[in-house]
């Protein structure tokens, strides 16, 4: 697809090439033609205007995963973790992991984490915006090479065959609805890399061609290659651009990917990712017609979200798409269209008399296909049903065929017409890409919006009920969770919210009960065992509790919240050895865990253990030296040892870090009382009284107070 207007001047002779070269059909597009300049301009414009709106929205759904919860962000994390742990910041050994490896696009969040100075998504979404206004404008360069070749004129300027052609193709792309779980998710980030590497891997590979075919840089095939194994250190699909260069040499093609393959699995280590039925149940499928017919299936769904970007959804498992199960389902006539269309289409790019068209169309299925191929369930299983995200490169070629549609008919049909219906929807794309950014700057907003897309996805309602659960709204969550409990029977993260949420509405027996079947369904829940154990320990059922508390802890070695509820529970049997042991150990798995220390530092104050409940407090401050609880604690204990001074420091210390508590005023009462300073007791006794007029006990300690007081100055007196 190289071509050449010959060396030194363009002469006429070079100038029939020109026009030989140049599509027909370019000029006839209804759009201005614009200089390389404007058009870039109009473009990063149109992709800016899309999802500009997303820019300040929160961190929404995969985000938790990938970037709050992902160590690998924070900078006093070795810099080398990135390369040993997958996207979401668990060990790729592990047989949890994702085996998603991504290093270079959890390098870019560490970066934005570090200008922020921490967690603020503005620098994120801002960054992902300004991705996809690069990739857009770059899309024209890729657009008119891909329809019209390479050409230069003697002064090795590259020339475009096909201005108007690539400029329509890039707003497509520009504009295009599907795009908006890539830019406004910051998960999306991954896509978006991979599509700017493999571009600029493309067109890298295009200027070592800029002599003609029969002359090439080295240099430039390296830089290509060296681009191509960045963008697979973004996202695993950046490997199909070697694909997509140069489909005639197969076997140095072939080679390439096959060593990028071996390379990926060797990095995988323990093998590839495990995945449920939930998460792409065709290919659980027992009989192999049945998947081959569920995944063409999901091909067509996947060809009508490029056609008409209207259903979208975050995301598309646990029933959001019923299986084909039987040849009488209507749903088999869309994979049967949209193999018809595809044959069409590949007929044309054979076939076709005109070369420009089959040139535009062969390139436009090639973008198309060959970047989904990794998502198509035909080399691995995959973890989803669809995913927006990964049509990213895809609809580029969806683009270059519609824009190749566009000047056909602007050939055959009335002008007028065509502009009308081409303004049309690039103006209907535009409203829908900014109403779904829109959407995705809260969860909130996100899961929402899924409900009518997407009613039988028992995902959807368990999002939505954690959400409404997370904001304070406990009665409306039930509802959603018990929705997806409905869908989906063994969904076992949604029973264990549902009976957290009824344990503290004290709904102890519905509760049980949902969370005994979680465990039955999935017996290494560690977190259900935990959440069993503490509504058994309600229904006083100590030792079944205590059964599930350590079953928990069997199936989570490192959890320190289950030794702690472990240590409540001993505690209420008054086994006070075991509770401070099981405390102990919460806080050696979790230093700052407050509640197990300060726990501690009073079981030792009620059971007479003053010295060691004071080592105990002391040490916890060391670690937690702004806790009030913990000096709270430790004041009580070092007023009873008559360390009436020391006791005041840490009373007065946890007062300023939080001046409003009544029960510490009070005790600070109680020691100037005992210590003797009377008038600064009385000041304290009313300072709690005024906070907790109902406080147990302040209010006969200030009669006693009021009354020596009294006598005292009848004593003066």
């Amino acid at each position: 697809y190289i071509q050449s207007a010959g060396s030194g001047h363009v002469t006429s002779h070079g100038r029939s090439i020109l026009l030989r070269a140049l599509p027909y059909w370019d000029h006839h597009i209804p759009l201005p033609k614009l200089g390389p300049l404007y058009s870039r301009l109009v473009t990063a414009f149109v992709a800016l205007i899309c999802f500009i709106n997303s820019y300040d929205g929160d961190f929404v759904f995969d985000d938790s995963e990938a970037i709050i919860n992902n160590k690998d962000l924070n900078p006093d994390t070795p810099l080398s973790n990135i390369w040993k742990n997958d996207f979401w910041g668990s060990n790729l050994s592990s047989n949890s992991s994702h085996k998603s490896y991504r290093p270079l696009t959890v390098l870019t969040f560490r970066i934005n984490y570090l200008l922020a100075g921490g967690l603020h998504p503005i620098g994120f979404h801002v960054l992902n915006v300004a991705l996809h206004c690069v990739i857009s404008v770059l899309m024209i360069d890729v657009f008119a090479i891909l329809i019209g070749g390479l050409v230069h004129n003697g002064r090795e300027a590259k020339l475009s065959l096909s201005p108007k052609a690539s400029f329509l193709a890039a707003l497509f792309f520009a504009a295009h609805p599907v795009h908006t779980e890539s830019v406004a998710g910051i998960v999306g980030r991954a896509d978006l890399l991979c599509a700017l590497f493999f571009q600029l891997s493309f067109l890298v590979y295009c200027k070592a061609f800029q002599g003609g075919d029969k002359k090439f840089s080295v240099l430039w095939i390296f830089g290509s290659i060296l681009l191509c194994a960045v963008a697979m250190l973004c996202k695993e699909q950046g490997i199909t651009v070697l694909v997509s260069e140069n489909m005639h040499t197969f076997k140095r093609v072939a080679g390439l990917v096959r060593s990028g393959l071996l390379m990926r699995w060797r990095i995988m280590g323990t093998g590839p990712p495990s995945f449920t039925e939930v998460d792409n149940p065709a290919s659980f499928a027992e009989n192999v017609i049945l998947r081959i017919v569920n995944y063409n299936y999901y091909y067509s769904l996947n060809a009508w979200l490029l056609l008409c970007p209207w259903w979208l959804c975050f995301d598309w498992s646990m029933g959001c798409v019923p299986l084909i199960k039987s040849a009488t389902d209507w749903r088999i006539f869309w994979p049967l269209l949209l193999w018809c269309c595809l044959m069409g289409l590949v007929y044309q790019a054979l076939c076709s008399q005109d070369s420009n068209k089959r040139r535009t169309l062969t390139f436009g299925l090639v973008l198309l296909v060959i970047p989904f191929l990794p998502a198509s369930n035909l080399f691995f299983r995959v973890g989803f049903v669809i995913a927006e995200r990964v049509l990213y490169l895809s609809s580029a070629g969806y683009c270059l065929i519609l824009a190749y549609a566009v000047g056909y008919c602007s050939c055959h049909w009335k002008k007028h017409k065509v502009c009308a219906t081409t303004l049309t929807l690039l103006c209907v794309n535009v409203a829908r890409s900014a109403q779904r950014s829109q959407q995705w700057r809260s969860e909130q907003s996100l899961f929402a919006s899924a409900l009518s897309v997407c009613p039988l996805n028992a995902k959807v309602h368990y999002n939505v009920g954690k959400n409404l659960a997370d904001r304070g709204n406990q009665s409306a969550a039930v509802k959603y969770y018990r929705e997806a409990v409905r869908l989906h029977p063994k969904y076992v993260h949604a029973m264990n919210n549902l009976g957290n949420i009824l344990k503290e509405r004290n709904e102890l027996k519905e509760a049980e009960e949902l969370l005994s079947a979680a465990v039955h369904i999935q017996p290494d829940f560690a977190a259900a065992w935990m959440n069993l154990g503490i509504v058994q320990n309600s229904l006083k059922k100590f030792d079944e509790a205590e059964q599930s508390y350590w079953n928990a802890i069997r199936f989570r070695k490192k959890y320190p919240d289950c030794y702690y509820n472990l240590g409540r529970l001993y505690a209420d049997l008054n086994r006070s050895i075991d509770a401070l042991n099981a405390w102990r150990n919460a806080t050696m798995l979790k230093p700052d865990h407050s509640l197990a220390w300060n726990n501690m530092v009073i079981l030792l104050d009620n059971t007479g253990n003053l010295a060691q409940a004071e080592l105990i407090g002391k040490e916890a401050l060391k670690i937690l030296p702004k806790d009030h609880t913990i000096m709270f604690s430790l004041a009580n204990v070092l007023g009873k040892q008559e360390k009436y001074k020391e006791s005041e420091g840490f009373f007065l210390n946890a007062l300023k870090i939080n001046p409003n508590i009544a029960s510490c005023h009070g005790n600070l009462a109680v020691l100037y009382h005992r210590w003797g300073k009377l008038d600064l007791a009385k000041r304290h006794y009313e300072l709690s009284l005024r906070l907790d007029p109902s406080a147990p006990g302040t209010k006969e300690n200030y009669n006693m107070l009021k009354r020596k007081l009294e006598q005292r100055q009848r004593t003066v007196g």
